[in-house]
């Protein structure tokens, strides 16, 4: 008994392929959703209220931010630098809107690489005291540098729309770490190197900053990933469906003793 047409070995790669580009968008989209699951927990862990540790262990002066280190706070010692001191708008406090105040903190040598640190917060610009001035020792939940694209209005200020590296970079005149500080008012007991407090923390005459302060986080990356599945699982459907009306039309096709319509 002679196989069905579709059966016949002349197709056998046809059905290979549709086989391997449904495989295919089977797995991409499971990659993509464990992606989006994983971004989804990542989201959700808090680690602002872990003990501190050091900064070298989170983050390196040449090294991209880490995704796992969002909210971690870090023990930074270092000195402040008299000048680069920024002013972040936009910060809302109890309903009020005003500004962050940023001055870099030289990490470990007085010449080496700075931290941006996000002192606190102050109503206006005239209000916040000046920076402070020797060495230093805070706990600083540590940040991604941000940036959505807002414009600076007045490049030539020292009032930034968000706190971007790139723009501190022009005002420190130092090398700077790939992400900033924010002091931590309140976290948990951890390893102090010279105590159980920081020491010249800047925030004197401050409101302190808090990270409800911070622009709301985008969740349109991790959305992204689920789109992304589902799209790869569309794609699949519709390789299967092309395969299932390709096989339907070849039964139907043989049944009316017509040519197959890959016959050349």
């Amino acid at each position: 008994m002679p196989l069905p047409r579709p059966l016949h070995p002349r197709y056998w790669g046809f059905h290979l392929l549709a086989l391997l580009l449904v495989a295919t968008a089977v797995g991409l989209g499971l990659w993509q959703l464990d992606a989006w699951q994983t971004r989804r927990t990542a989201e959700a862990v808090d680690l602002t209220r872990v003990d501190p540790i050091p900064l070298d262990d989170a983050l390196g002066p040449d090294d991209p931010f880490p995704s796992d280190m969002v909210g971690q706070p870090v023990i930074v010692d270092g000195t402040w630098l008299d000048r680069g001191t920024l002013y972040v708008s936009g910060r809302e406090q109890d309903g009020e809107d005003g500004y962050w105040v940023v001055t870099p903190l030289a990490v470990g040598a007085a010449d080496g690489p700075a931290l941006l640190v996000v002192r606190g917060w102050s109503k206006t610009v005239e209000d916040a005291p000046p920076p402070p001035t020797g060495k230093a020792e805070l706990v600083a939940w540590l940040q991604p540098t941000e940036g959505s694209g807002r414009p600076d209005d007045d490049p030539n200020d020292d009032v930034l729309p968000e706190l971007r590296v790139a723009d501190a970079l022009q005002k420190a005149d130092r090398d700077l770490y790939g992400g900033y500080g924010v002091v931590a008012d309140d976290v948990a007991e951890g390893p102090w190197p010279s105590g159980d407090k920081a020491v010249n923390d800047g925030t004197d005459g401050l409101t302190p900053a808090t990270l409800d302060q911070l622009p709301s986080a985008g969740r349109f990356t991790a959305v992204r990933n689920l789109l992304y599945a589902i799209e790869w699982w569309i794609f699949g459907l519709f390789a299967g469906f092309i395969w299932w009306r390709w096989v339907r039309d070849e039964v139907l096709l043989e049944r009316e003793g017509l040519p197959g319509s890959l016959t050349t």
